[in-house]
Order: C-alpha cells, then structure tokens, then sequence
C-alpha cells in the first residue's frame, strides 16, 4: 500500500514571548532516526530533493513558500507568519522549500533514516529554481 504525503496545520500558542508548538507527536519520536533545525535566509531555498528511503516530517514556520511533487502534480503551501505546518513526506516524493518573508524561515525535520554524509538518502530534483 502505498503511502500518501500529508499536510496539517499545526496549534500554536502565540504570547508576547513568541511562538510555541509541538513539531511532532510523542508516539513516532521512536521511530525518528534524525533530527535537524534549520533557519533559511530571506529568498533562499532547501530541499529540491526526494528521498529514497526515509520518510521526512518537516515543520515550517515563518514565511514560506512548500513545494511538493505527488504523483506528477505539482502542488504550492504558503505558510504565513505566525503559523507551522507539518508536512509528511514519505519516500519518492520531491520537495521544497523558499524563505519568501523578511524574516529567515524554520524547519523542524525529522527523518526515519540516520543521515550518513558518504551516502545521502536523496535524489535531486529542482523543484524551485533561483
């Protein structure tokens, strides 16, 4: 059977200390084989890749433009300032994402495979250009 990409809203508590969420629910933290944060400056890009093995979990806050490939169609999230999104994205699906805001973009991410430098779990694929 075959697995689906999943887009949710994630609950923010927004007071005047900032933003707060739960990037991922406790019972798949077991299953999680890495984890990593990432900020991205205003007008650049991450990912344009696909996974081979691993199914990533990605949360996005910040302004951001999510581009995400599932069977051909080719499909836009904009996620505005004060909102995280959650994206499970399982193997073979290309992703991407842009800081489209004045602010840098954060992405919280989550993968079931280790990461191993020699031997990356991705297949480039352009989704956004430059």
């Amino acid at each position: 059977m075959k697995t689906h990409l999943i887009v949710e809203p994630v609950r923010c508590v927004i007071d005047p200390r900032g933003l707060l969420f739960e990037p991922i629910a406790g019972d798949i933290i077991p299953q999680q084989r890495n984890v990593h944060v990432v900020f991205t400056e205003p007008g650049c890009i991450r990912g344009n890749h696909a996974h081979r093995i691993g199914t990533e979990t990605v949360v996005v806050t910040g302004e951001a433009l999510v581009r995400l490939k599932e069977d051909d169609v080719v499909k836009d999230y904009f996620v505005h300032d004060g909102e995280a999104w959650r994206f499970t994205i399982p193997p073979g699906i290309p992703h991407a994402f842009k800081s489209i805001g004045t602010k840098p973009m954060l992405l919280v991410t989550f993968n079931t495979v280790p990461h191993d430098p020699a031997m990356p779990d991705t297949v480039k694929e352009t989704l956004i250009k430059d």
